[in-house]
């Protein structure tokens, strides 16, 4: 049902153990950072999360919605295979999930059980440096973090299973991987790390064309400084990233439309 302009799905709180409400408010508020940052490309595009305690399953958006629309409730529950386990009720409009989405995410949930949220954007930033033979640049602090960040060569959207192994063998054991030609995909042990990991990269990028675009020499930085940069920004180096953000992030959220925890 529509009122407002807005799709009311029935909250579904107490359907669902602790673990998977917390989840999905987590990962609903995930869908309305990216949108409010600027990362979203409407509906395409998918963040997911593992369920804390529930093997072999993960929630994904429902296709159809918008970003800024996304909340705890509407979330829809797949499992590895992509087999849909709960959907709302979405009426004649019946959404739901994207193939690609399923493809991408299954793989890497499956393969790396340290990873609880995956985020993949279509950002103009990402897929301009995407396309660029010279790839992600280390020239701001920022973009120190991802010295040695993974590539992923194009194979067409991605519909099949046989690219699974080659997606989840290109991110390795890293937390971010730029989609050549397509855009870019992080990784996290919670969904605020994720968000952390894609928010800076989305910095880097940006800042990369804008210095680019300038057409001056850019200023080279020694690869000594290079590495103990990167090394500083490592998990093993420094506490998870997102645990102070996330907080303040989800505090953002509710001073303007806290409808994502329902």
């Amino acid at each position: 049902m529509v009122e407002n302009g807005r799709l009311v799905i029935p909250s579904i709180k107490d359907k669902v153990s602790p673990e998977e409400w917390q989840a999905r408010i987590d990962l609903a508020a995930c869908y309305r950072l990216v949108d409010m940052y600027g990362m979203s490309d409407m509906m395409a595009n998918h963040i997911s999360a593992r369920i804390p305690g529930e093997e072999g399953t993960y929630l994904i958006n429902p296709y159809g919605l918008m970003y800024d629309e996304i909340t705890a409730s509407c979330l829809i529950k797949v499992d590895m295979q992509g087999n849909v386990i709960y959907k709302p009720d979405f009426g004649e409009l019946n959404y739901g999930v994207n193939r690609a989405g399923i493809v991408i995410h299954s793989a890497i949930h499956e393969a790396r059980h340290d990873v609880a949220c995956v985020i993949h954007t279509h950002s103009w930033a990402s897929m301009a440096v995407s396309s660029l033979e010279c790839g992600l640049l280390p020239l701001t602090q920022t973009a120190m973090r991802f010295l040695k960040i993974s590539y992923h060569d194009y194979q067409g959207v991605v519909l099949n299973d046989e690219e699974k192994e080659s997606l989840v063998a290109d991110l390795g054991t890293g937390e971010a991987l730029i989609l050549r030609n397509h855009g870019a995909l992080t990784v996290g042990r919670s969904v605020g790390e994720a968000f952390n990991w894609m928010h800076r990269l989305e910095l880097s990028c940006f800042s990369q064309l804008a210095a680019m675009a300038c057409n001056t020499p850019m200023a080279k930085v020694p690869s000594a400084v290079l590495e103990e940069t990167w090394n500083n920004y490592q998990p093993g180096t420094r506490r998870p990233y997102g645990l102070m953000e996330w907080p303040a992030l989800l505090r953002k959220l509710d001073r303007t439309d806290p409808s994502y925890k329902t």
